[in-house]
């Protein structure tokens, strides 16, 4: 029986464009590499790099690009938050018939955005048992590391534990622990569809 839903936040609450950050890159005449940009993201997701650190490091490859251009670029993924999903969320909490988490790759330019950007971006946040952001906890997906954490310091099961995340890698991740995985297809499918596309789990 799932307890527990653990939630992925890109392209399952809030949509993205992954393909918008490398356009707009170019467009500043960036000479890195993809590689090249999602090395630097990594690094950047797990706290080792401050934005201050992360802006210089891409000044390198975009010399010629101001601080606040390169910001823009880099926040050019985040799209629009459907509030049908937060609706959704509330009635979950509402329900008290599971406890929720969200554990998300991400950054403080990222972060930045979506408080500035969502308007009940706070409201969402205190909706979770727990909100776990890479770089805060030193870790990312699909390192299986972050997903242990996350049972360990709520003592919940993995058996019990239903996670939702866009990315194969990272539910193949959290499946290998033993947790159950729902791997949504964004476009195709909506997380207001949890109950329904997985209702053999419920």
């Amino acid at each position: 029986m799932i307890k527990n839903l653990l939630f992925d936040f890109g392209d399952i609450f809030i949509n993205l464009d992954k393909t918008a950050v490398y356009t707009e890159l170019k467009k500043l005449g960036c000479t890195a590499t993809e590689e090249e940009i999602l090395s630097l993201n990594e690094v950047y997701e797990i706290g080792d790099f401050s934005t201050e650190d992360f802006i210089h490091e891409m000044k390198q490859f975009t010399p010629n690009a101001t601080d606040q251009q390169i910001g823009e670029a880099w926040n050019s993924i985040l799209k629009d938050f459907p509030v049908k999903r937060l609706e959704f969320l509330k009635a979950i909490v509402d329900s008290e018939d599971y406890k929720v988490f969200l554990v998300s790759n991400t950054n403080d330019l990222h972060i930045n955005w979506i408080a500035e950007n969502i308007p009940f971006y706070e409201e969402f946040k205190d909706l979770f048992d727990q909100f776990y952001l890479s770089q805060e906890v030193g870790m990312r997906k699909p390192n299986p590391a972050i997903y242990q954490l996350i049972l360990d310091m709520n003592a919940i099961n993995a058996e019990e534990t239903l996670f939702i995340d866009d990315t194969k890698e990272n539910t193949d991740s959290a499946a290998a622990l033993g947790c159950k995985v729902w791997n949504l297809k964004p476009g195709e499918e909506d997380v207001t569809q949890l109950f329904t596309i997985n209702s053999e789990l419920f």
